[in-house]
């Protein structure tokens, strides 16, 4: 088998896919990535947890396309150049008073830009752009902020707002008096009676503040910290609410000399506040300290005994807020000073425990976040053994739906496939470029992850208590293995077989959660369950049908490793049902579980392709927008599993028309061109010469989506204020594309490239400052090497450097891909490669030699290859066709390179890696003296070699035996394993 360039995993995660309020119904591997928002598999985002749950502050729909560039006028407001009847209002100064004429005016603006009519909403935009031209419109938003209190809070709120947009816009442009005096009302006025102004004035001082004026407004921070001291409610909540927001988005300026440490005055100063009387006080106190425990801040380390201590005394507040704090607080030092907390943590079990059932929903959602960082703790097992009694139940109580989750998934509506889609419904999705990867014999190591998921599907809000306890219970799972059963079966059994239907849906849930930790433990019970869980896909509740989907999806693997008559004819054909349900969610569901069964029994469905080819294709008439995405994922991914079998005129009549079809209707600058890409890459990869009839329209469009990229690229290079910067995931899917024609179409791939200026849009696309534009690149360039060389090789000389310099394992993916082509031009250039292999063997030799490299995740198979194969391969290639320039430094990379290739099955490229040691080995036999044993183990790797390939693994064995003598060797032959004894005895007679 060859070096297989496989696409990025094509599941959901890379359509960025709203999720429900339940788990994605694909998400493979440990699959809650979903789940957990911007959650890492090694730990919690390091980002404060404002950024990770995100930060409500009031906003309004006006205020978003606010904030023109200023021009070049200098008149005030009302001026004869005024665009608009505003009479001239005064000079701006500390003292700046509105024209009243003007201030009416401006009010009647702000109040219109709440309106719902769209025409009067475009034509405030209209007047706002115009005002922006003059730079005391800004004193006039500040005005009606923080002294026109007759009038009502929205208008005033939506005053600072635009004001703030506009500071984020042009705050350098502001004259200094307008600045000054937007600073001096600011901090005047913190304290007003409303607090919605009071938050509005603090999302404006924390703006200005983030444009560098914290250094340039040397009293802010001072005079804020002075006022925590007023005996006036307003302005002290007024302050410690800008300050916490100064805290969230400058947290790394404050632990700065820049600014000479300031966090040394304030977190001592907070932390007198975590006795306040008010508990909104309390809060911000707590919150404010909390920005700066991720970053291990200095200030904070030194007080972190008195920081622990207020917490504990604050652990039973009335408060939620307050109580919501202090459990993010606890999970938040569990993952930086959990040395801190370990002689309290049997006691801090137990209030987690608590607060995990606390009333209130957003304090049980910050308290079962402690389960999922303990859980990444070394001590969880040895702490948390005996309280697995106590927390299990809590967590499977945790994953009912609640009331308010069924109203919002409308979990009443069983049929709604024919309204349409929102476009709230799609979010953004992003593209992954190809990676070169290797097969693998090696069976999947325990806990392996997909790379999908780095990927969030889910909107942060849509983070709660039924995903973080379902997410919690999965990781426990991992932690604990079948010791965790005993806890859970009595209550799974009576989940599961419940009338009521949200307790069996959650009861599919744990059964789904569970799956991958405790899957040795379950196997004998699958027997029974799989069915019953087949039979809940015909649930008449729609949220039952899809879990079940999503569930049975966790388990395909042990389905497939099964008799097919017995569990995977069943679920298959249910499956396909599902994907044809009057439900819009479980279609989803079903979609996507579909997809990772075709990946688990890849030719195992070559029998059923007619059936489901004609349910796959029934549904492009049948789905809304947002699924017909996942059902593009469902298509590609199944040409990937069955490969060549699909290459059949049947059922390329079937597939083809309707994906040309959705190609010839959408538009260039149409993002759902991604999904549809990536898709005809698979199906291109797998039809091979079948997908000819199609191929040159589909060639020519995506060398113009990369050209056209490459253009709009340069153009805002050079006139970044004229032109925005392109969306590179279009150039990026098309190269994915390209390289799937090229692979799928071989030799016939010529002639279009021959018509095409793609080499030279290559040539451009590889110095790319993108890394995945680099990436898809160089699977491109490794493609057409093999494809086509003939229009290759006279690029070889611009195309070698920069091959060279990507040879930087710090960006895996770049490097690997550059690595495989570099492999793939060796085997077209011969000999002719000598003037090229310095410019390359050293980096090879180095990343061969790194004990960190990352590994690279085999999507097609699920299995990790070692992490230096591809390097090895290259290295082999290269000695192959230029043994004397790389026989010398044999050595320094013979025992990383048997390692690497010892696990990797017989096909073509280890073939010729092979031959290239051998050939080095006969210009270097010192080389390998040393590592013998590892050459041997390698050798013994093979199954069956060619012939010739054979011979010259026995001359050198045998060469080694002779050399050595037999005494020596039958003494060096004891080192062996019996098996590799057993294997060089029968094969090669030493």
């Amino acid at each position: 088998m060859r070096i297989r360039r496989v696409p990025s995993p094509p599941r959901m995660a890379r359509f960025h896919i709203p999720a429900p309020a339940l788990p994605s119904p694909r998400l493979r591997g440990r699959g809650w990535r979903s789940w957990r928002g911007p959650r890492t598999w090694a730990g919690v985002d390091r980002r404060p947890p404002s950024v990770r749950r995100g930060r409500s502050r009031p906003a309004t729909a006006a205020t978003t396309s606010v904030g023109a560039q200023p021009g070049t006028h200098t008149e005030p407001l009302g001026s004869s150049a005024d665009p608009g009847p505003y009479p001239r209002s005064s000079p701006c100064t500390m003292d700046w008073q509105p024209d009243e004429q003007g201030l009416q005016q401006v009010l009647q603006l702000l109040k219109d830009s709440q309106s719902p009519n769209t025409a009067t909403q475009r034509i405030v935009q209209d007047k706002l752009k115009q005002l922006n031209q003059f730079p005391d419109f800004n004193n006039y938003l500040i005005f009606v902020l923080t002294r026109l209190k007759s009038e009502d809070e929205p208008t005033r709120s939506l005053s600072g707002l635009i004001l703030k947009n506009n500071v984020k816009a042009h705050y350098q442009s502001f004259p200094p008096p307008v600045a000054d005096f937007i600073k001096q009302e600011c901090l005047n006025n913190i304290g007003d009676a409303s607090s919605l102004i009071r938050a509005t004035i603090g999302i404006l001082i924390t703006t200005i503040a983030s444009k560098g004026e914290l250094q340039m407004w040397p009293e802010l921070l001072p005079q804020l910290c002075n006022l925590l001291n007023s005996e006036d409610y307003n302005t002290c909540e007024g302050a410690f609410g800008a300050l916490q927001k100064i805290c969230e988005d400058s947290s790394e300026l404050l632990d700065s000399d820049a600014l000479n440490r300031p966090l040394n005055i304030m977190i001592p100063k907070f932390l007198q506040f975590f006795k306040h009387c008010s508990p909104k006080i309390r809060s911000h106190a707590i919150a404010c300290v909390n920005q700066f425990i991720m970053d291990r801040a200095q200030a904070l380390m030194d007080n972190i005994d008195t920081f622990i201590e207020h917490l504990f005394a604050l652990a039973v507040d009335d408060d939620p807020e307050v109580r919501k704090n202090v459990c993010r607080a606890l999970v938040m030092l569990l993952e930086v000073r959990i040395d801190r907390l370990i002689p309290h943590m049997h006691s801090i079990i137990q209030y987690m425990l608590q607060r995990t059932q606390d009333h209130d929903e957003n304090v049980a959602l910050e308290a079962c976040e402690f389960w999922l960082t303990l859980a990444e703790q070394p001590i969880c097992k040895e702490v948390l053994a005996s309280h697995l009694v106590q927390l299990i139940p809590i967590l499977v109580n945790g994953m009912k739906y609640s009331e308010i989750d069924i109203i919002l998934l409308k979990g009443d509506v069983e049929e709604d496939e024919a309204v349409p889609d929102s476009e709230q419904d799609i979010k953004p999705r992003f593209h992954k470029s190809r990676t070169v990867t290797l097969p693998h014999e090696a069976e999947r190591p325990d806990g392996s992850e997909d790379a999908e998921d780095d990927d969030d599907d889910d909107a942060l809000s849509d983070w709660n208590l039924r995903k973080c306890s379902a997410a919690a219970l999965d990781v426990l799972a991992n932690v604990f293995r079948e010791e965790l059963l005993p806890h859970l079966l009595p209550l799974l059994k009576g989940l599961l077989f419940h009338p009521e239907w949200v307790v069996k849906e959650s009861g599919i849930l744990v059964l789904g959660a569970i799956a991958e930790g405790c899957m040795q433990g379950m196997v004998p019970y699958l027997p029974e369950l799989i069915p019953h869980l087949i039979q809940c896909l015909s649930d008449k509740k729609a949220l039952v049908r899809s879990i079940a989907c999503w569930t049975l999806s966790r388990y395909a693997h042990w389905v497939v490793s099964q008799p097919p008559d017995m569990h995977l004819k069943p679920l298959m054909t249910e499956l396909l049902k599902r994907i044809l349900d009057g439900n819009k969610r479980v279609q989803e569901a079903a979609c996507s579980a579909f997809a990772t069964l075709e990946e688990e029994a890849c030719t195992e469905l070559v029998p059923y392709l007619s059936y489901i080819l004609d349910t796959l294709v029934f549904a492009f008439g049948k789905y809304q927008h947002k699924n017909l995405l996942i059902l593009y994922d469902a298509i590609g991914t199944l040409a990937d599993s069955v490969g060549h079998h699909l290459n059949q005129p049947e059922y390329i009549q079937k597939l083809m028309p309707p994906l040309i079809q959705k190609w010839n209707e959408l538009k260039d600058e149409d993002k759902d061109l991604f999904p549809l890409l990536e898709c005809l890459s698979s199906v291109a990869t797998a039809l091979q010469s079948g997908f000819l009839p199609y191929c040159e329209p589909v060639y020519q469009r995506c060398v113009t989506l990369v050209q056209k990229t490459l253009a709009q690229a340069m153009m805002y290079t050079q006139h970044p204020e004229q032109y925005e910067a392109p969306d590179k995931d279009f150039m990026i899917v098309a190269l994915d594309l390209l390289s799937g024609l090229a692979e799928g179409l071989g030799g016939h791939v010529e002639q279009l490239v021959a018509r095409s200026n793609i080499m030279t849009l290559l040539f451009q696309c590889m110095q790319d400052s993108m890394p995945e534009v680099r990436q898809s690149s160089f699977a491109l360039l490794g493609d057409l090497t093999k494809a086509c060389f003939i229009h290759v090789k006279p690029c070889i000389a611009e195309f070698m450097p920069i091959l060279g310099t990507n040879l930087n394992p710090e960006f895996i993916s770049v490097c690997n891909n550059a690595t495989w082509a570099i492999g793939e031009i060796c085997m077209q250039m011969g000999a002719e490669m000598q003037p090229y292999v310095q410019m390359v063997l050293n980096n090879l030799v180095e990343i061969i030699n790194r004990p960190n490299t990352p590994k690279t995740l085999l999507e097609n198979t699920g299995r990790l290859t070692s992490p230096s194969a591809i390097p090895a391969i290259t290295i082999g290639r290269l000695g192959y066709v230029c043994p004397q320039e790389v026989a010398p430094m044999l050595q320094q990379f013979i025992r990383p390179w048997c390692t690497s290739l010892r696990n990797i099955r017989d096909n073509e490229e280890k073939d010729s890696a092979f031959r290239g040691i051998c050939m080095m080995i006969g210009v270097n036999p010192g080389g390998v003296v040393q590592d013998f044993i590892f050459f041997c183990d390698a050798v013994a790797s093979w199954v069956s070699p060619k012939d010739d390939l054979r011979d010259m693994f026995y001359k050198i064995l045998h060469g080694f035996k002779d050399q050595v003598g037999e005494e020596n060797w039958q003494q060096f032959s004891e080192q062996f394993p019996p098996l590799l004894k057993e294997r060089l005895a029968a094969f090669y007679g030493v």
